[in-house]
């Protein structure tokens, strides 16, 4: 077994950050549709959250912003000219098109991709899959970005294998690390991976869509050489869907040997646990931690976010911290069962609240922004150090986007050409300072 350590790659904030309310089923997202966004105060709440974790003694990782607007979308939809024609057009007679152009939702780096170690793969490497995101179209432009940034971060092919996304087809909708929990007893160690799924191949489902296919799940499975035994499917509760919980994420999250889940999660709790207690045997022993519907409603726990939180193994504790939305600490029946949960001898002993209002107006908490990576001490030398971070680098980033990012941004702001040149000097600005100056 290699010493290994959970690296959290979150993604920064990119500066068309807007309500754009273009994700059906995300209720944050349609409540603050059309509102006045706050690219700058975002980007910064991100890079403090990061913050927090490196000063805890944590390794944190960064994904940079995807280019914005995606002029390749606007053109295939038959806009042409200069860059201003084409925003200026597009404004005029697609407005809602523009607005999936400039998504700036690349920032929930748990959608970018699904990620099994070397520990539980077959060649010994680090693999990724990009999500294909196929559900809705301002995040099906994403894939063909975000893998170009994946290879330039993880490009040692002798280490890690990054693989695009599954065919753009909805048998195949993949929505990444959201629906994805690995657990073990030390990150180095061989683990169990748990994929969560909403719908099969060719089912339809009424109400809010089901974002994640088995057959997605699997595919990702075989392609990074995972062992039958040591993976499991589960199938999302329908009743946690239509209540709003898009991705698994936002009612479940895993660390270590610890399972924290919602009593509505999955379709069948006892056969999950069952088949995650099968899956762990002879490397360790399952703690799950279920939060029963009568002490926490399924509306609560999607209202506060309590369940897309980052649970982390905090140096020098030797229990888990969740890191939660200070939302969950508002909501009284969220903090009334933190309360208990810490006060108890459970594996999870200390909740600590972060502030990241801007991306939970968006539908996006903690766990929303980092794309977690296990990684080898072999492995994060082999990785592109320019988005590994320290306290120097987090201050230039923070200078880089009070300079460049708005304090304000409206629907009506996304048609002004000039914007257009903001958010591609501001990009051009962050990636020179990360050393990926070749993702312009």
């Amino acid at each position: 077994m290699s010493k290994a350590v959970e690296v959290n790659f979150d993604g920064l904030i990119g500066p068309s950050h807007n309500y754009g309310g273009m994700s059906r089923g995300n209720l944050a997202s349609a409540t603050n549709e059309g509102e006045v966004s706050n690219p700058r105060e975002a980007a910064l709440q991100g890079l403090e959250k990061m913050r927090l974790l490196l000063r805890a003694g944590l390794v944190q990782g960064i994904l940079p912003p995807l280019p914005r607007p995606n002029f390749d979308l606007l053109a295939a939809a038959g806009f042409s000219g200069t860059d201003a024609e084409i925003i200026e057009g597009a404004s005029r007679s697609a407005p809602g098109l523009l607005k999936a152009a400039y998504s700036a939702s690349s920032m929930w780096a748990a959608n970018a991709a699904t990620v099994s170690p070397s520990s539980d793969t077959a060649d010994g490497r680090l693999h990724l899959t990009t999500a294909n995101l196929s559900t809705m179209l301002h995040r099906s432009i994403e894939a063909p970005d975000t893998t170009a940034s994946l290879l330039s971060i993880f490009e040692n092919e002798d280490r890690f294998a990054v693989h695009g996304g599954l065919p753009a087809h909805a048998d195949f909708s993949d929505e990444g690390a959201a629906n994805h929990v690995r657990l073990c007893a030390e990150h180095g160690a061989e683990g169990v991976e748990l994929f969560v799924y909403g719908r099969e191949a060719g089912e339809s489902t009424l109400g809010y869509p089901a974002r994640q296919t088995r057959l997605a799940s699997e595919s990702i499975a075989r392609g990074h050489g995972l062992q039958k035994d040591r993976s499991v499917f589960a199938r999302q509760s329908k009743a946690a869907i239509d209540a709003g919980a898009f991705h698994n994420d936002v009612v479940c999250v895993g660390s270590l040997e610890t399972l924290f889940f919602h009593e509505l999660a999955f379709e069948d709790t006892e056969a999950t646990i069952g088949a995650l207690r099968q899956a762990a045997r002879g490397l360790f022993e399952l703690k799950p931690v279920m939060v029963p519907q009568a002490d926490v409603p399924i509306e609560d726990a999607i209202r506060s976010y309590l369940f897309n939180s980052q649970l982390l193994q905090w140096p020098g504790e030797d229990r888990l911290v969740l890191l939660a939305p200070l939302e969950t600490q508002e909501t009284e029946s969220t903090r009334a069962f933190c309360e208990r949960m810490t006060s108890g001898n459970g594996p999870i002993g200390r909740v600590q609240y972060v502030d990241v209002r801007q991306s939970m107006r968006n539908g996006g908490g903690p766990a929303c922004l980092r794309l977690r990576v296990v990684m080898t001490e072999a492995e994060i030398a082999a990785c592109h150090q320019g988005v590994l971070l320290d306290e120097a680098k987090i201050d230039a980033l923070q200078d880089i986007v009070r300079r460049t990012y708005r304090d304000s941004l409206s629907p009506q702001d996304l048609g002004d050409p000039a914007f257009a040149s903001e958010c591609q000097l501001a990009r051009e600005a962050l990636l020179e300072e990360l050393g990926l100056g070749g993702l312009v």
